[in-house]
């Protein structure tokens, strides 16, 4: 199947969205049942580095590892869950528009599954995740814009 992709417009420039929305601990604050995130490392991201983010699933919180798989700021990122029964692949990319004061944001959201995870994918978690994805970005969008 083909990603997920979803796309917005954010009226600020694409080095603010960039950081903004590739930092794992502003997560919880635009996507949806994210309670928690970090990068595991203190330094600069490459790739490789791995991403830890927390999420409510169900009645229960559950930690998921990615793995960074390519960054060239301000304008592509990307990563590839490492564990878990459902792993997501995510792509971003920030395009710059009005010579720069404004960005076209894109995610592109793909899942692997393993042992059940296979099962559930099909069954749920695409529909969920395409049903989520433009809620988040309105979120983010809203967030982004309405910062002083």
């Amino acid at each position: 199947m083909a990603p997920i992709s979803t796309t917005t417009e954010v009226d600020r420039p694409p080095e603010e969205v960039f950081t903004y929305v590739t930092d794992p601990s502003r997560f919880v604050e635009w996507q949806r049942n994210v309670v928690s995130g970090h990068m595991d490392t203190d330094g600069l991201s490459t790739v490789g580095t791995k991403c830890v983010t927390t999420r409510r699933i169900g009645f229960a919180e559950r930690a998921v590892t990615a793995e960074i798989t390519h960054i060239a700021p301000p304008r592509t990122w990307g990563v590839r869950g490492v564990d878990g029964p459902i792993r997501a692949i995510v792509s971003v990319t920030v395009d710059p528009i009005d010579a720069g004061r404004r960005s076209r944001l894109t995610i592109d959201l793909d899942f692997e599954g393993h042992g059940i995870g296979k099962l559930l994918v099909s069954l749920a978690v695409r529909r969920q995740a395409r049903n989520e994805m433009p809620t988040n970005l309105r979120a983010l969008k809203d967030r982004l814009e309405n910062r002083g």
